[in-house]
């Protein structure tokens, strides 16, 4: 019989199982084809933008004998950019009913539908002359992207043995990033950017130890329940996990990654990179980028997500205080724009080995099955809306205090930081439960599968139904 969770058999291996071909080709297949699309749509507006506002305004000549001016043309296209995260919050908010009703493997099967549909609507805006038919397409990309953001990790969390979780968790953002890597390669001007089974997994047959940590995992499941949002929010047993979430989500978007990438084009140029040249330093960015990400896919089962986290905020932090003062005094030291352009290159490094793949680890594994679905929601909606609030706002405020906005940034990766070292235990090499214990201690409760055995400990048993799980 399936398990309705991953879609895959209930006998897996041991825990300590190495990486076989199936769950290779499964952890490439299902990140290639939700992750990836989540990337790729992030950044395939950015370069060719003018293509995109051309046709706005060729389409606005024609049904009104007049071209658009720069007020209605900048409200349109930030509203045509700004549609992808707020699909994503949308996305986010249906993924916990879709995993529930359809399973892990079935909701990034269905979340494909997503992806299909606005790519041909986008394929037919032309021929149609309806510019809005792409604003309705990133709407669309969103909700996929949303899903496949909170549904990936569950899946690919669950399927991992514990050796491998850490690396595998981490692939969601890997692909994220290639998927914006190759956007931009396709986005240039000289390419694209012109009119133009867990038995089978595992690969062994020593199936007890993890039969144990399922069946462990299965008894603290069955004393908490499946919880609703509501009750996630408003139980004490859960509070530290998900307040860490919420840093963790907020703190990946606000510490600066998107504003570093927005004002990254001005960096160069000021550095006397030509404008037209700028485009391929942005693809040399995105290649350190997926290098970095991939490095820490294979440190973070080495080292730990904790020191991952915290040298990649102390790398960020540190890169936006010296951004501020190189933009501050670059005019009175042509020199210093250089110096410039290797913050953003340190900014990245940081970002990518830390802030940007860890958390997608941490989130599935400070969670049980049973809260599992209502924290996916919760941390979505957070990722989704600071995302979206970092992309509407940041051009205000840089335009309101300039360089100082990165200071911001600076001390968010400082807090972020902080919560991190006080807060957040080391997870590498433990299993659900173990974790949870860990929290549980924290938030200062216990454990009811615990507290029962204690029970039992202390006096003669009191008969009751026997009860068989599902293993």
């Amino acid at each position: 019989m399936e398990n309705k969770e991953t879609g895959t058999p209930p006998l897996i291996p041991s825990r300590e199982g190495g990486l076989q071909l199936t769950l290779l080709l499964t952890t490439l297949s299902s990140a290639f084809g939700s992750a990836f699309q989540y990337g790729y749509n992030i950044a395939v507006v950015n370069t060719p933008h003018k293509v995109f506002k051309s046709f706005y305004n060729e389409t606005y000549f024609e049904r009104h004998a007049t071209f658009m001016d720069e007020k209605l043309m900048l409200p349109l296209w930030s509203c045509t950019v700004s549609m992808f995260p707020l699909g994503g919050l949308l996305g986010s908010l249906i993924v916990g009913l879709l995993v529930d009703r359809c399973g892990r493997k079935g909701t990034l099967l269905i979340n494909n539908i997503f992806a299909i549909i606005p790519a041909i609507l986008m394929g037919v805006s032309k021929v149609a002359k309806a510019f809005e038919l792409i604003m309705f397409s990133r709407v669309v990309l969103g909700v996929c992207a949303g899903i496949s953001y909170s549904a990936l990790p569950m899946y690919l969390g669950e399927l991992a043995p514990k050796n491998l979780r850490g690396m595998l968790g981490t692939m969601t953002e890997v692909f994220v990033i290639v998927g914006v890597f190759l956007a931009q390669i396709f986005s240039l001007q000289a390419i694209l950017g012109n009119p133009a089974a867990l038995r089978r997994l595992r690969g062994h047959a020593d199936i007890e130890a993890e039969l144990e940590d399922m069946r462990a995992e299965a008894r603290a499941e069955h004393a908490e329940g499946h919880l609703s949002v509501l009750r996630l929010c408003a139980l004490r047993s859960q509070r530290c996990q998900l307040l860490s979430i919420i840093v963790l989500m907020a703190g990946q978007q606000l510490s600066g990654i998107n504003a570093i990438n927005y004002y990254a084009d001005t960096i160069y140029t000021s550095a006397g990179v030509e404008a037209s040249d700028s485009q391929y330093v942005t693809v040399g960015a995105g290649v350190v980028n997926i290098v970095m990400t991939v490095i820490s896919a294979v440190l973070v089962e080495r080292l730990g997500r904790r020191p991952l986290l915290l040298a990649g905020y102390g790398i960020c932090g540190s890169a936006c205080l010296v951004l501020t003062a190189v933009i501050l005094f670059q005019n009175r030291v042509p020199e210093l724009s250089y110096l410039g352009i290797i913050c953003v290159f340190a900014y990245i490094v940081g970002h990518s080995i830390g802030p940007s793949p860890v958390p997608s680890v941490v989130r599935t594994e400070i969670f049980l099955q049973s809260s599992r679905r209502a924290a996916f929601m919760v941390d979505g909606a957070v990722h989704w809306l600071t995302n979206f609030i970092v992309g509407f706002l940041f051009p205000s405020i840089q335009e309101a205090i300039g360089a100082y906005s990165f200071i911001i940034f600076a001390g968010i990766c400082l807090l972020t930081a902080i919560y991190i070292y006080l807060v957040i235990p080391e997870t590498k090499g433990k299993t659900f439960v173990e974790i949870n214990r860990i929290f549980a201690k924290k938030n200062g409760v216990e454990i009811p599968e615990e507290k029962k055995e204690e029970t039992i400990a202390a006096g003669p048993p009191v008969p009751s139904p026997a009860k068989e799980t599902s293993f």
